[in-house]
């Protein structure tokens, strides 16, 4: 016995003996690119524990004692991407490192304008991309990559709530953005009621946001474009990738049908998990909700100098809530809202020579929003169906000089509205009715020219005309205050009506849209800029709610309702560092509208074949500073951004105080919200690891809130006096995300990316709204919050290649 002992503690003395001999780990640190030493490089062992390092020599070599067993090695130096590795000592070790420079990598965060150094030398402002690779990165919503969400990190575009059924931009209103996918427009951007985009999230490749200078191809809409473009198909390799969350599954397909070609790819979302919403916030259990989307996109190269491109895109939603009404006079069990978009183009692009192209598209875009009560006696559907379709044919010829870029095209964009049709379907408490179909026709030409003036000063000059065609059937009131400034239209003021046939004009506005931006080279990284903008919009949102419904009503411009023109100043400077790791921006705005749309008290636009009795035509005034620091490159990448903005309508159409909102005086829009500070980080740990947080503070939304209450028979009413006279409390939010990237460590054709995610990261119950509730004698507020409590969630990214 006292010789095993003996022979126990003889080995335990010569383990423990070995455990402090020092060997010597040793090697080189390298530039990866030029494979030039890096001098003073930190060499750090055990960096979470008892850290010891050293720094390398003028030759980049280093040296230093480890004892035996596994250690953690990091490598630093300014201007490098930092390296980290796990190493088991066993004896002296090499370990040689070849650092990447910060200044070597793809930019990975939003910039002011695309490309290498464009927000210094591009001679327009408020212009913005998204790097997808960033987004994809970034915290979401129960694991639901969101662009929408995505942009409102982005100076100066904000929302009304975690519910917004879009967008605000610089002072706009929802409608008042174009949204492009692949050239044709989406009527609807988000699913379920603004918590999730449309846009499939695999198959983007790209996004640009104009919320400045506007470049004269664009047209339609008075505030800003954000134009969304799907990736090509790869034309050498077959490549899978897809996800499951815990809202939604996702497959794309990527596939050369002749190879070097045709290539075809097909991207699909389906979310059928919707009684996982109940997890999320108490708010949303009653809520049912399906959705999906998808696209398949051809790609074509026929030769060197053409090639043809076919897109096509849909989506179907189908959501139920008991937080919204039923149609009116329907005994509803339930209410559900669907909406369908389905959209087409294709392109041919030819190349006369290096310098000179041509680009002819042909688009098709439907939308078609419903809304379904179940009758509680018969289960019989009753069906409010609207549709709003859009065919557009456009060319542009593109000229490419060595200083100068010209773009010269047309136009030509056919509308078809049907703004409520009530299907009773075996209901016999409910009546057929059908709104007259509303037709138009827009008619564009537009040229622009891009050119570098000297070293210092480059301008951007672009012209569009717009002429809009109000087209028949139809049956155009007459009213007596026609011909009134600032006529507003009564229905028991009509004098007369005008029929017009099929094709007929019923009506009819134009007018040139000058787009002008000025560039002034202050050095080689910063300058200063100067823009102007004037944009007309013919089709309109027209909504009597905080955020436009699914549902809401389209409308064209007419006889009675102007086109809404927008004219937009700003200035700004811009600089970056020398190596455009660092992006510093500051622009100031001015944006005055006209032919504002707001709502009578009491404005109902369902089935109402003569809307322009329940609006009242106004103007906009919206002004704002923005600044914002980005760092693009390195471990540490992401943007602090500062918003001060207001946005302010007035209505003053008439002496009547019907005709009038807060006694003709400028009163807040439902989105001014002051201030807003955004922050977005992710910090890159290696090739397997990254950390994201995004964190959000804006100043409350005004909403109207009753002065007081009267009882009449029994029942209590609400008093208003003004409109938007009160805010609801701050909001702020912050959010984290843990992406795992390849977690086996092994270079597969399978991949496999894990993502956990925490929205709401402290749990902030952010007020979306204030609403009123009668009980008994009393009448009492109450606070209606989306999402309440922290959500996680974890989502399964895959690619094979």
């Amino acid at each position: 016995m006292l010789r095993f002992v003996f022979i126990l503690l003889l080995g335990l003395s010569s383990i423990a003996a070995s455990a402090q001999i020092l060997y010597t780990l040793s090697g080189t640190i390298r530039d990866s690119t030029s494979n030039q030493p890096v001098v003073r490089a930190a060499v750090v062992l055990d960096y979470d524990k008892s850290a010891t390092g050293t720094y390398t020599d003028e030759q980049g070599h280093y040296s230093i004692k480890a004892r035996m067993g596994q250690h953690i090695v990091v490598v630093r130096s300014i201007g490098f991407v930092p390296f980290r590795t796990t190493i088991s000592i066993r004896g002296n070790t090499t370990l040689d490192v070849r650092l990447p420079s910060v200044a070597s990598q793809l930019e990975e965060v939003v910039v002011t304008s695309k490309g290498y150094d464009r927000n210094v030398r591009q001679p327009l402002l408020g212009v913005s991309q998204i790097n997808i690779a960033t987004l994809k990165k970034m915290p979401a919503a129960l694991g639901e990559v969101d662009i929408m969400r995505s942009l409102q990190m982005l100076p100066g575009v904000t929302s009304v709530g975690e519910a917004a059924n879009g967008v605000n931009i610089r002072g706009g209103t929802t409608d008042q953005n174009l949204i492009l996918m692949d050239d044709t427009p989406i009527f609807n951007p988000t699913h379920m009621f603004g918590l999730f985009s449309v846009f499939p999230p695999d198959a983007v490749g790209g996004l640009d946001l104009y919320k400045g200078n506007v470049p004269a191809r664009y047209g339609g809409r008075a505030a800003s474009v954000l134009d969304i473009s799907l990736r090509n198909p790869d034309l050498n390799e077959f490549k899978l990738s897809g996800g499951a969350s815990l809202v939604a599954n996702r497959l794309t397909v990527e596939t050369p049908i002749i190879k070097g070609k045709l290539g075809l790819l097909i991207s699909g979302r389906g979310a059928f998990n919707d009684f996982l919403l109940r997890l999320a916030s108490k708010r949303l259990d009653d809520i049912r909700a399906k959705f999906g989307d998808g696209t398949a996109k051809l790609f074509w190269r026929i030769d060197d100098r053409n090639t043809v491109t076919a897109m096509g895109y849909f989506s179907q939603d189908l959501f139920q809530t008991n937080l919204l009404g039923s149609l009116a006079n329907v005994n509803a069990i339930n209410t559900q809202y669907a909406q369908q978009t389905a959209n087409g183009m294709v392109r041919w692009f030819h190349a006369f020579n290096p310098r000179l192209n041509l680009q002819t598209t042909a688009l098709v875009a439907q939308y078609i929003p419903r809304i379904l009560s179940t009758e509680d006696s018969t289960f019989n559907k009753v069906v409010l169906k609207q549709s709003l379709l859009q065919r557009q044919l456009k060319s542009n010829l593109n000229y490419q000089l060595e200083n100068q870029k010209i773009e010269i095209g047309i136009s030509g964009t056919h509308y078809r509205l049907n703004p409520g049709e009530l299907i009773p379907n075996n209901s016999l408490a409910v009546n057929y009715q059908r709104t007259p179909i509303e037709n138009a026709m827009e008619l564009g030409i537009h040229a622009e020219d891009e050119i570098s003036v000297s070293e210092k000063l480059a301008v951007s000059v672009g012209l569009r005309y717009s002429h809009f065609l109000s087209l028949g059937p139809s049956v155009v009131r007459r009213y007596g205050s026609e011909g009134t400034s600032g006529a507003v239209y009564d229905i028991t003021n009509v004098v007369d009506s005008v029929r017009y046939g099929a094709g007929q004009v019923a009506g009819q506005y134009g007018g040139f849209e000058p787009r002008l931006g000025l560039r002034y080279a202050l050095g080689d990284n910063s300058s200063i800029k100067l823009g102007y903008n004037l944009m007309r919009q013919y089709l309109q949102v027209i909504t009597n709610t905080t955020t436009p419904l699914p549902t809401s009503r389209w409308k064209t411009s007419d006889a009675h309702i102007q086109p809404q023109v927008s004219q937009l100043w700003s200035a700004g400077y811009f600089h970056n560092s020398k190596n455009n790791i660092f992006e510093l921006s500051a622009e100031v705005y001015w944006r005055s509208t006209q032919h504002i749309l707001d709502y009578k008290p009491g404005a109902d636009f369902l089935l109402q074949p003569y809307p322009e009795t329940q609006l009242l035509p106004g103007r906009s005034k919206a002004y704002g500073l923005e600044i914002m620091m980005a760092k693009k490159k390195g471990e540490l990448t992401g943007w602090v951004n500062y918003t001060y903005a207001r946005t302010l309508n007035q209505v003053a159409a008439g002496v009547d105080f019907q005709q009038q909102i807060n006694g003709g005086d400028w009163y807040r829009a439902n989105y001014d919200r002051p201030h807003s500070v955004n922050i977005s980080l992710n910090i890159n740990q290696g090739r397997h690891h990254s950390f994201s947080f995004n964190f959000a503070y804006s100043t409350g939304r005004p909403y109207t809130a009753p002065e007081g209450f009267i009882r009449y028979q029994g029942r209590t009413y609400p008093y208003y006096d003004e409109r938007n006279q009160y805010r609801l409390p701050d909001y702020h939010r912050l959010d984290f995300a843990w992406n795992i990237y390849n977690p086996s460590m092994k270079h597969r054709r399978w991949q496999g990316h894990w993502t956990f995610t925490v929205y709401n990261l402290y749990g902030r119950r952010n007020v979306y709204s204030i609403f009123y509730r009668t009980e008994g004698q009393a009448t009492n507020p109450y606070r209606l919050s989306i999402f309440a409590a922290p959500i996680p969630s974890l989502t399964y990214n895959f690619e094979f290649k």
